[in-house]
């Protein structure tokens, strides 16, 4: 099939890979440094939105940056790495890349860290391009990333935008994107149809196939 395909957008965390061994690690870690009770129940709902925004929830604004730092410092050092494909990821990429549809990643995670997680994995060479955001916080809210990517790109007609959280959801509807909802990750089917998801999938599998027949 020609390069003509509308271009689909990837979140990473919970979408590409499974991340949470590393920031929910990463983040106990930076809790604990700074002298606050780690709290034990699952802090799995801070993935998806900027981590930064979500401290000032958890530790409170007064702690927020001290607490960000520590927890950047242990993440640079091994919590990228201690992530996962998702099983079926990798078939799903390569069927899309078979079919001629473009595909780019869309994180509100840093670029650097972006990139360094989809060579290590050796995922980076099935994307275009990835997008990001930039270590001081730009660009850390999914509607304003893909506002930026598809101006960068000079997009003009459609696409498709797939995520795990009500965030990717939202962006993608934001942008003119079709929205497509994966169940694999971190948010919850509710989370996703209340969001307004133009379609919910359960397995990469199933993406696949409805990317290839769009």
């Amino acid at each position: 099939m020609s390069g003509s395909r509308p271009p689909v957008f990837f979140d990473l965390d919970g979408t590409l890979t499974d991340s949470s061994a590393g920031i929910v690690g990463s983040l106990r870690h930076a809790i604990g440094r700074a002298g606050i009770p780690v709290p034990d129940d699952d802090l799995n709902w801070l993935i998806g939105p900027p981590i930064r925004n979500s401290l000032a929830t958890l530790v409170g604004p007064e702690r927020e940056e001290q607490v960000f730092a520590y927890y950047r410092e242990r993440y640079d050092e091994r919590g990228w790495r201690e992530n996962e494909p998702y099983e079926g990821i990798r078939d799903l990429l390569e069927q899309i890349t078979a079919h001629g549809i473009p595909a780019y990643v869309a994180t509100a995670k840093p670029t650097v860290f972006a990139k360094r997680i989809l060579e290590h994995f050796d995922l980076g060479r099935y994307f275009i391009e990835i997008f990001g955001s930039e270590l001081d916080g730009t660009r850390t809210r999914k509607d304003e990333l893909l506002r930026w990517a598809r101006a960068k790109m000079k997009m003009e007609g459609p696409g498709v935008m797939i995520g795990d959280r009500r965030y990717d959801i939202e962006a993608g509807r934001a942008n003119g994107l079709h929205a497509v909802g994966v169940t694999w990750g971190f948010g919850s089917r509710d989370e996703l149809v209340d969001a307004g998801a133009h379609a919910i999938v359960d397995a990469p599998a199933t993406l696949a196939t409805m990317l290839a027949t769009a």
